[in-house]
């Protein structure tokens, strides 16, 4: 069980109050976590004495070596990955997302079929609708009213055409978890890539790519109490047989031939320094172990908490939760409604004036939201709950939503 008042001691952010000395509640988790104070004086310390570029011979350019690789080994047993190699950094997911496209896009040929979602992010849409600009047919799936996708129309639509298929583990709009699973399953005997976007689910759950056999995976370690950097695994032998952009005097082997640029060192640092914050939560004698340990405790207090805050909001009448219901804890913990007096800007506003931080609109995920039929509505409200937040803030919240 987390204990959440020591926990909280490492989130310097958590105190602050307002001019009426209400104390700031976040639940703006799934637009990014805030970091504990471990981060903080990773990133700081970086600056401090280790700042420089890589692959010199003096000192503090071993040390920014030093980092990266560490950095990289860290994810790669968060990822439960093969190794280091497999890991890539980049600014977000989104530029990742589009190199990597690109790259297919010299492999794919005209006539092959990509399959993307109704129900995820743009991040995981745009990139791949740019393909039909070389003859790629993109094929969605079907959302269903009740917030899951359709995996019989999932099924039919998978056939030898298939080249790629791209969702999301879970959805940053309304909670869903995905049967990512049960697609898998589907392309056993297709020659088909499978690429998971895993930014929202990786703050909450484990994640074992060899387990779960994909071929690409990306997620963005500000959603996991890090800096705003992002990352993408590629199982081996991948990237290598790609041609994406990049410089002719980069490194031109996985994992650094699709990193363009020079990398952002001291958020480097910062990550490693979140992991290392996430697996101190946990039990084991390896990092692995110590990080699925922690977040079989994270899921479990957030589900706790995730599942009090959307049967409060169900069984008030003024409010109807988007989403599948918490009868399982096959969901993450994102809270999404809309009101039936206000809309969901107005709800953020009146939250905001009692220092609580939620999110209101869309969140790149427009195309579920518009077949969910409230583009209109403006969206949704939504409260993304995280590890550092605790019963007494939810209760507080549920009583202010039922006074407005």
């Amino acid at each position: 069980m987390l204990d959440s008042k020591i926990l909280r001691e490492s989130f310097p952010s958590l105190n602050r109050l307002d001019s009426k000395n209400n104390q700031i509640i976040y639940l703006d988790g799934p637009g990014g976590t805030q970091v504990p104070i471990q981060v903080i004086e990773a990133i700081s310390h970086y600056y401090q004495r280790s700042n420089a570029n890589t692959h010199g011979e003096f000192i503090t350019s071993k040390e920014t070596d030093i980092i990266i690789d560490g950095l990289r080994s860290r994810m790669s047993d968060m990822l439960g990955a093969e190794n280091s190699n497999t890991i890539s950094i980049g600014q977000n997911m989104t530029t990742l997302n589009y190199s990597l496209s690109h790259a297919l896009s010299r492999k794919f040929k005209k006539g092959d079929e990509v399959i993307v979602t109704q129900l995820d992010h743009e991040a995981n849409r745009g990139p791949w609708k740019v393909l039909e600009e070389v003859g790629v047919k993109i094929v969605e799936i079907d959302l269903l009213e009740n917030g899951t996708l359709d995996y019989v129309d999932f099924k039919n639509k998978i056939n030898d055409k298939t080249a790629m298929v791209c969702m999301g583990m879970s959805s940053n709009a309304i909670g869903t978890l995905n049967n990512f699973s049960k697609v898998k399953k589907y392309l056993t005997e297709r020659k088909c890539l499978f690429l998971l976007d895993a930014v929202h689910y990786a703050p909450h759950f484990s994640i074992d790519v060899q387990e779960i056999g994909c071929d690409f995976m990306l997620c963005s370690a500000y959603k996991f109490y890090g800096p705003h950097i992002s990352f993408l695994y590629s199982k081996p032998g991948l990237l290598d047989a790609l041609d994406p952009d990049r410089l002719v005097v980069q490194e031109q082997t996985a994992p650094y031939i699709i990193e363009t640029g020079t990398l952002n060192h001291a958020a480097c640092s910062g990550v490693s320094a979140a992991i290392d914050f996430l697996s101190s939560l946990g039990e084991g004698n390896s990092l692995r172990d110590r990080l699925k340990s922690s977040f079989s405790l994270i899921a479990n207090h957030e589900y706790n908490l995730a599942s009090h805050l959307y049967e409060a909001l169900q069984q008030y009448d003024k409010t109807n939760v988007i989403g599948p219901d918490f009868s399982t804890k096959q969901r993450t913990p994102t809270v999404s409604f809309v009101h039936s007096h206000y809309s969901p800007e107005e709800v953020c506003r009146m939250l905001a004036d009692q220092n609580i931080c939620a999110w209101n609109g869309h969140f790149y995920a427009l195309r579920a939201i518009e077949q969910l039929g409230l583009k209109d509505k403006g969206g949704v409200t939504r409260l993304g709950i995280s590890i550092y937040n605790t019963k007494q803030e939810i209760d507080r919240v549920i009583s202010i939503i039922k006074s407005l």
